[in-house]
């Protein structure tokens, strides 16, 4: 998770690297983010709203656009990984001022990424944004941003079979409750579709063992 976290706000902690006191803007935003990604990929909706209102606070005090920008793009690329296809409204509101690595980011994350753009994203998505499908989300080391990879392959009208079957096996491996549930039902419904009554019925247990408890909260 920690990855995904610095790519999407790569000067978050790096901006004061070589100094010897972090600013406590810094430290309070960084573990806001951190925290707030993973009651999301859990499913704890409470937790993750407070801790993303308190990242954005802390960086909005410093009113550097790029800072604010990236955390809502790691907002929008949890919900990408998960199956939520929607605009970065966040985003979109400081387009205008964000940097091009941004805005780069940003058009990735809406299936609209331009190969001229390529070497402005993290090197983990270069290959998906320059054409690469099942082959280069696998490549990809990081569990978090291969989950993202495969959702921008699920918008594009890309994502294989493989590719589906990739993302539950990342999100199992890690117990992320909120995209194992997305992506296996997004199987399930294929299996549906192709006929496959069996199947998708084995997939619908695999999602009622995973998401009790949590649709019993909701």
């Amino acid at each position: 998770m920690k990855t995904l976290l610095a790519c999407a706000i790569a000067l978050l902690l790096a901006a004061c690297a070589d100094k010897p006191v972090v600013p406590d803007w810094q430290m309070n935003a960084h573990g806001s983010l951190e925290r707030y990604a993973a009651a999301f990929m859990k499913g704890d909706a409470r937790v993750e709203a407070a801790e993303f209102d308190r990242a954005r606070h802390e960086l909005a005090a410093t009113a550097d656009v790029g800072l604010v920008a990236r955390a809502e793009l790691t907002r929008c690329a949890l919900r990408l990984a998960s199956l939520v296809v929607e605009p970065c409204a966040g985003f979109e509101a400081l387009r205008q001022d964000a940097p091009a690595a941004e805005r780069a980011y940003a058009d990735y994350l809406a299936g609209k990424a331009q190969p001229r753009d390529a070497a402005l994203l993290p090197p983990a998505h270069r290959a998906v944004a320059s054409g690469g499908e099942a082959a280069a989300v696998a490549a990809i080391a990081d569990p978090l941003a291969r989950l993202v990879a495969a959702g921008v392959l699920f918008e594009t009208g890309r994502a294989s079979p493989g590719v589906l079957q990739l993302a539950v096996d990342t999100a199992s491996a890690h117990g992320w409750r909120r995209p194992l549930l997305a992506w296996l039902g997004l199987q399930a419904q294929r299996a549906e579709s192709a006929g496959a009554g069996e199947e998708a019925a084995r997939l619908r247990r695999r999602m009622a063992l995973a998401g009790a408890d949590l649709l019993q909260n909701k």
